[in-house]
């Protein structure tokens, strides 16, 4: 008996000659189409995954979103499975142009979360004192110092939301001065005066590349703070150094209080990992919505994943508010397809087998799902990894797609909260920012209830995308404010500072 296309399939714009199933659709399933006529799919349909509306020809481009995503590697027919055994991306590297835009004005009326303020204007979502490492010999010390402040000993300091180690794989072995070694520094000095950071304290070794004194040099803050294992004695006696530290520091940190602070203080990280072909239909549309909003009131969201933005490129050339950010950001493209060829790899690699087996096919694909997070607002900056964000409105930050690393480069560049969709169920959580995480389809949310904060999947059923992009800001305020995430209700992660490791290891 033939079934409703509406019911079984969505297609996501007029030109598309792909549909997406909705769920699990069995082969030989006759489709009513809007148009009347029968569309029988000749093979199992996966939810998630597409079809084909009509003949494909060899080399013709296969288009979902209303954009290209590929090009038909053999001949497809109506009804047929699109997938890796019948699409490929095609040529990558293309000629870039930009598009200036006029900066949108910002709300009368901004909102208010509570936030602790720092001294230099900032504003942090969470009230932590950090300790840090130098480098991976110090990263046992660093973490025990931590962990040495539990809740317990916590209690006497209800404003201090906890101490916390912030350790790495790095740090030695590598060239003294080059593009590494500026990375990582970079990363730590920068991530040292997160909004969400109170106060910290660095741990070194005292023979590494990177010494704990020099990092402390970059540090824009005259509060600089660190200990050497070696000089202190070794693992107890730095152990025990590192702990008297923190107590003295404890009475500062506890003296700041959330205060009603203005949405414009808020710069959220944009991430999205483990997607699948719903993704870019329902949570990565919908983040881009909150992000809106969050830049209408004059706050910051940090769109990244540079090799994940291959392919819509555009969507965001189109939107520069200057000649400068459209040079800057094409600038980033290019280095990449160096990259790429200079190493001998293709950025199409970059959707893994979790991804396509949700779904996603080629890169172009892949990004246009996921360049949504970054709603419609202008391009006001493009940063290099882990700067840090001074300019307001959407951003950009280069960094690889790898959602640890590409993390760790916009909580270096100040961003004090982080919202993370997931399709396939990444479960990836920090302990320098609050991250809400986002499910793209219902099945995972009921699936992993504990680990989703919101499920992203109400649009395709009753809820406009309006109604849910308004209780996913609410969310994000609440959590801003001091609730905690689905993560945090497990406890804070202690390994998922990872900076881009740029080079050679000696």
């Amino acid at each position: 008996m033939p079934e409703s296309f509406q019911r079984l399939a969505i297609q996501l714009h007029a030109r598309d000659n792909v549909a997406i199933a909705k769920q699990d659709i069995a082969p030989q399933t006759i489709l009513t189409m809007p148009d009347n006529r029968a569309l029988t799919l000749s093979e199992k349909i996966p939810a998630g995954h597409k079809f084909a509306l009509r003949a494909i020809a060899l080399g013709e481009a296969v288009s979902r979103y209303g954009h290209s995503i590929g090009i038909a590697s053999q001949p497809i027919a109506p009804g047929a499975w699109v997938h890796s055994h019948n699409l490929q991306v095609g040529e990558i590297s293309k000629a870039y142009s930009y598009q200036v835009v006029a900066a949108r004005p910002l709300q009368s009326a901004p909102q208010t979360f509570l936030g602790y303020a720092r001294a230099d204007g900032r504003v942090g979502t969470r009230n932590y004192i950090a300790v840090i490492s130098s480098v991976n010999c110090s990263a046992h010390v660093t973490t025990n110092i931590a962990r040495a402040f539990t809740r317990e000993r916590l209690s006497a300091f209800p404003n201090v939301d906890g101490v916390i180690p912030i350790t790495h794989q790095t740090g030695c072995g590598i060239p003294l001065g080059d593009s590494a070694y500026d990375v990582l520094q970079r990363a730590l000095a920068n991530v040292a005066i997160n909004p969400n950071i109170g106060a910290y304290v660095l741990v070194g070794l005292g023979c590494e590349i990177n010494q704990a004194d020099a990092c402390c040099q970059r540090i824009a803050s005259p509060a600089r703070t660190h200990i050497n294992i070696q000089v202190e004695g070794g693992y107890h006696k730095t152990v025990a150094a590192g702990i008297a530290i923190v107590e003295r520091l404890l009475p500062q940190v506890n003296a700041v209080a959330r205060t009603p602070q203005p949405i414009s203080e808020l710069t959220l990280a944009l991430q999205c990992g483990g997607s699948d072909g719903w993704s870019g239909i329902t949570a990565n549309p919908l983040v881009g919505l909150v992000a809106d909003r969050i830049v209408a009131q004059g706050g910051t969201a940090v769109l990244s994943e540079t090799p994940e933005i291959f392919g819509a490129e555009d969507l965001l050339l189109r939107r520069v508010v200057s000649s400068q950010v459209g040079a800057q950001l094409i600038a980033r493209f290019d280095w990449w397809n160096t990259q790429a060829k200079l190493l001998g790899f293709s950025v199409d690699n970059n959707p893994g087998p979790g991804n396509k087996a949700g779904g996603l096919t080629t890169i172009f694909e892949k990004s246009l799902g996921a360049a949504a997070k970054g709603g419609s607002s202008p391009l006001t900056a493009v940063y290099e990894y882990g700067e840090r964000v001074t300019q307001r409105g959407l951003v950009f930050m280069d960094t690889p797609g790898y959602d640890p690393v590409s993390v760790t480069g916009q909580l270096a560049g100040g961003c004090n909260l982080i919202v993370f969709t997931t399709g396939r169920g990444s479960i990836f959580q920090s302990n320098v920012a609050p991250c809400v995480k986002v499910a793209s389809n219902a099945a995972l949310y009921a699936r992993m209830r504990d680990d989703m904060d919101f499920d992203a999947s109400v649009v395709l059923n009753d809820t406009p995308m309006e109604r849910a992009a308004d209780q996913l800001f609410e969310y994000v305020i609440a959590t801003a404010s001091g609730q905690r995430t689905r993560g945090e209700q497990h406890g804070l992660p202690e390994n998922e500072f990872v900076p881009w490791h740029l080079g050679a290891v000696l």
